[in-house]
């Protein structure tokens, strides 16, 4: 993913919208909670915009903002198997609390 980030201008600029998109998202539930975080400024998740660090960061993106707005989280959720096709959650969840 990163070297195709380095060498894919489109995928780059898909993956900056990305960014700013989330960073346009928590700005606005801090500005909703009147909470004030300088030191966020200017970052974001998983290491957009500039390199792919964190999966599960730009996962729970494409999850929170919908399929199409993070290219690599909506990449990284598509290679996922689909384990709660099988059962509730609740009841994936009481067997995690089981183990």
């Amino acid at each position: 993913m990163n070297e195709r980030l380095q060498s894919d201008p489109e995928l780059s600029g898909a993956y900056q919208a990305a960014h700013l998109d989330y960073e346009a998202a928590r700005d606005a539930v801090a500005r909703e909670l009147n909470l004030q975080v300088p030191e966020l400024i200017g970052t974001t998740a998983g290491g957009m915009p500039d390199r792919v660090k964190c999966l599960h960061s730009l996962i729970a993106h494409s999850l929170a903002a919908g399929e199409g707005v993070n290219p690599l989280g909506d990449e990284a959720l598509a290679k996922l198997p689909k384990w709660w096709l099988s059962k509730p959650c609740s009841e994936i969840a009481n067997l995690l609390e089981q183990s």
